[in-house]
C-alpha cells in the first residue's frame, strides 16, 4: 500500500467516524449563533422554563473563600440527587449548585441568610440539549463515562486535525486544482484573520 492510498483511505475512514461530531458541533454552533430566535420560539409556547421540586429548610456552612465542589457534594449527597455538577456563588448570601446530564438539568439555590434550599427542574429544549453537548468538556467530574467523554472529545480533536492534514496532502498532489486550492486556502485565513483583527 503507498502513501497516497493510505493518505486517501485514512482522510474517507476519518470522515465518516467523525461525522456524528462534525453534526454535533455544526448544529450547537448554529444554536448558539441563534440563541435568540430560539428563545423567542420557547417564549411563544408560554411554558415555564423551571419548575419547583422542593423549597426546604437546610443548614450548612459556607465557607467565604476556596473551592466550592466539595460543599456542592456535600449538598447533593444531603439531598439525594447526583450527576454531573458545579458550584458558584450568586451573591455574598446565596449559593447555586447547577447539576446536569445530557437531558435534564436541576438547579439548587441555598439562601444562606434564611438556612432554604430550593430545588428546581429546567423543562428539556432540545436546543439547550445540544449547546450543553458542545459545552460539555473536561475531566473535573466524577464518573467513568464523564472521563471517557473527555478522552472522546480529545480523540476527536485529534481525529479533526488529522482529516485536515490529510486533505492538505491530497489537494497538493492534484496539481490541476492546486491554484484553485490555494485561494480557497487562503480565502479562508485570510476572513479568518480579517474578523480576529476586526472583533
Amino acid at each position: 500500500m503507498t502513501f497516497s492510498h493510505l493518505n486517501r483511505r485514512t482522510h474517507l475512514y476519518l470522515a465518516l467516524s467523525l461525522l456524528p461530531w462534525f453534526l454535533m458541533y455544526a448544529a450547537s454552533s448554529a444554536v448558539f449563533s441563534h440563541s435568540q430566535y430560539f428563545e423567542d420560539l420557547d417564549k411563544a409556547k408560554g411554558l415555564p422554563l423551571w419548575t419547583t421540586r422542593f423549597d426546604r429548610h437546610y443548614e450548612i456552612q459556607v465557607p467565604d473563600s476556596g473551592d466550592l465542589r466539595p460543599l456542592g457534594a456535600r449538598i447533593l449527597a444531603d439531598n439525594g440527587l447526583s450527576g454531573s455538577y458545579g458550584v458558584y456563588r450568586q451573591g455574598p448570601d446565596q449559593l447555586n449548585v447547577y447539576i446536569y446530564t445530557s437531558i435534564r438539568s436541576t438547579q439548587l439555590k441555598y439562601f444562606v441568610k434564611e438556612r432554604r434550599l430550593v430545588a428546581e427542574d429546567r423543562r428539556f429544549r432540545f436546543d439547550h440539549f445540544l449547546t450543553g453537548l458542545h459545552a460539555r468538556g473536561g475531566f473535573e467530574q466524577d464518573g467513568f463515562l464523564n472521563k471517557l467523554w473527555g478522552v472522546v472529545v480529545d480523540l476527536v480533536c485529534l481525529g479533526f486535525l488529522l482529516w485536515i492534514a490529510t486533505g492538505l496532502s491530497m489537494w497538493w498532489k492534484l496539481k490541476q486544482t492546486r491554484a484553485w486550492g490555494w485561494v480557497a486556502l487562503v480565502g479562508g485565513f485570510v476572513s479568518f484573520a480579517l474578523f480576529l483583527w476586526g472583533l
